[in-house]
């Protein structure tokens, strides 16, 4: 998909930039052929205005006022009306006769002018080969602009000049053939500001034409082609481009600005729907993409999820779990891999429980043949001294006997408390759940030791409760919680035979109640840690090994969790969470209840 949006980006944007400059290179070619067709208008009236001042110049009436005016006191008002009839008869704008000395004669434009000055038209030039020029001229109407011509009429050492012309506005504008989206406009240059009213196109002033004023400005201070932008609206579309072109007059002065815009909104247009067929087809390939993206994610992930959901299951306990998935590709041999070590682990398992059950007899074979064996010696001895006593010496055998069977008693009773202490781990019960303070029952096990933590003959240990407040209820076994912290003090007091510290805590974390225990015996080394809580194991010289294999089962039986760390030399702490509210009873171990049924049969 990023690929697709940076594909079709790409491709939208080369195309707008491709788009973008033919529309520059069309518009500079539409605004060259309008300026070309501007110079080619400009041209062809500059030469109609100059062969019709010539033919003005040349016509028998011209002559005969130059011929009359040539003459000594001659009476000049005779032809103050002749200049409006000839320029109305030849098509000129304006039209002046002006004498030798510069005054005007006659005028078209401003009749009232008769006697005034025209002084440049007597300057030393040769009117006959400078054609025609752009001149402001004053008028009855105001300043104007116009294409003007000069022709003299030479008699004697006189001269007669003909100076006619047409104006330059609106009408020369509406001449020119404009292509689509383009538009001529002409600055007037008639005041020494700017003036919005002197900015005219083919009908006339233009709207808004203060926007103008900057070019115009740059014109009349740096004369030469330049190019602007005006964006009329927010709309981009809105957006013209002018080129402007000074039109100067006989003496360089600038007297008039073309200016050509080219409208944006066909570019602009353009671009945007190639903008939105860009969005369309990155949204088509978006969709196509999120299900293209579905469909291959599907039938990859499908697999996957079933992979981790037999994942789970094997992790649950449930080992026989298969995973039902077909194909030859890498998901796949996955599967197959996944099905081929739960398998595996199956007949690991089985080998593994069959090992620790015969690992499991031949601890208790060794138990039972370790613990028995004391008992076994005393009997097999009294009765061998019953049976010489009864052959040997039958006077004697009464006393030897009722010795005998006191110590047979006695022996018979160490067997039957051996026998009874592997029964009871054997007969763990299923804990009974109720409504139970740990801090009740703590206090309750501490009061029952109270006399054997200071009892004569050996060295005091000190308890410290350190109980949390508030503590919530949990749902436990008294009897049985009670029993496991029973072994725990014993067990931490068999670890500190020189007396020491005793401390016991509980508090509350995270939905469970943790019980701490701790003392400052002689600790455990790294490798005892590690099997304090297998049956039938002990460091100590007499004992079963059964006391923590007890508490450690009793706290599963809670789903609780109990964990031991020590340091030598330094002491021993257990610690144990209790969950609130117990998920569901914790099955007894299998090797133990097996235990339990061969232990009823010795």
């Amino acid at each position: 998909m990023l690929a697709l949006l940076l594909s079709v980006g790409l491709v939208t944007a080369g195309v707008t930039v491709a788009t973008r400059r033919a529309f520059d290179e069309l518009n500079r070619q539409h605004t060259d052929a309008l300026v070309e067709q501007f110079q080619r208008e400009y041209d062809r009236r500059g030469h109609e205005v100059l062969n019709r001042v010539q033919g003005i110049a040349e016509a028998e009436p011209t002559v005969r006022m130059a011929i009359d005016l040539s003459r000594p006191n001659a009476d000049i008002s005779v032809y103050v009306n002749d200049a409006r009839g000839v320029a109305q008869s030849h098509q000129l704008d304006f039209l002046d006769f002006v004498g030798t000395d510069g005054s005007i004669i006659s005028s078209a434009e401003w009749s009232a002018r008769f006697g005034y000055k025209m002084e440049w038209v007597t300057q030393k030039e040769d009117w006959a080969t400078r054609g025609s020029f752009l001149m402001k001229l004053d008028t009855q109407d105001g300043p104007a602009v116009a294409l003007m011509a000069v022709a003299a009429v030479r008699v004697g050492d006189k001269d007669l000049y003909v100076v006619g012309g047409e104006r330059l506005g609106k009408e020369f504008l509406a001449s020119l053939v404009l292509p689509e989206n383009m538009r001529a406009l002409l600055y007037l240059n008639l005041d020494p500001a700017f003036q919005p009213p002197n900015l005219i196109d083919s009908t006339g002033p233009v709207v808004e034409a203060e926007r103008f004023e900057p070019i115009i400005e740059r014109e009349r201070t740096h004369p030469g082609s330049l190019t602007e932008k005006i964006n009329w609206t927010f709309d981009a579309a809105s957006a013209e481009i002018f080129h402007s072109i000074p039109k100067l007059g006989r003496q360089n002065e600038l007297l008039a600005v073309l200016l050509i815009g080219n409208s944006q909104r066909t570019v602009v247009t353009l671009q945007r729907h190639i903008l939105w067929l860009a969005i369309g087809v990155a949204a088509i390939g978006i969709l196509f993409g999120l299900f293209l993206s579905w469909w291959a994610a599907a039938r990859v992930t499908l697999p996957v999820r079933r992979l981790a959901a037999g994942a789970r299951e094997v992790s649950d306990g449930n080992w026989n779990t298969r995973v039902a998935v077909r194909g030859n590709d890498e998901i796949g041999q996955l599967a197959q891999s996944f099905n081929r070590m739960t398998q595996e682990l199956v007949d690991q398992r089985e080998r593994l429980i069959q090992a620790e059950r015969v690992a499991a007899w031949r601890e208790v074979a060794r138990r039972l043949a370790h613990e028995l064996k004391n008992p076994l010696f005393p009997l097999q001895t009294t009765v061998e001294n019953l049976q010489r006593a009864s052959t040997q010496n039958p006077d004697q055998f009464e006393e030897v006997f009722r010795e005998s069977t006191g110590i047979l008693l006695a022996e018979i009773e160490n067997l039957k408390t051996i026998v009874g202490r592997f029964s009871d781990f054997a007969k763990m019960p299923q804990p009974e759940l109720g409504p139970v303070d740990l801090n009740d029952i703590v206090r309750n096990v501490v009061k029952l030791f109270e006399a054997q933590f200071s009892a004569v003959g050996r060295p005091p240990i000190t308890p410290e409760l350190h109980l949390g407040e508030n503590l919530p209820t949990i749902q436990a076994d008294t009897t049985l919680l009670h029993r496991a912290i029973e072994n725990l003090i014993l067990n931490a007091m068999d670890a500190m035979p020189a007396g020491g510290i005793l401390m016991m805590r509980t508090t509350q974390n995270d939905g469970n109640v943790d019980f701490e225990i701790s003392d400052t015996g002689v600790g455990l080394t790294r490798e005892e840690a590690d099997r304090i809580f297998t049956p039938y194991y002990t460091t100590k010289q007499h004992g079963t090994g059964l006391g923590l294999a007890i508490v450690q089962a009793i706290v599963a039986d809670h789903s609780g969790r109990i964990s031991v760390e020590s340091e030598m030399g330094v002491g021993t702490a257990f610690h144990v969470e209790l969950p609130i509210k117990p998920p569901h009873p914790q099955a007894t171990p299998v090797v133990v209840e097996e235990v339990h049924e061969k232990k009823v049969e010795v």
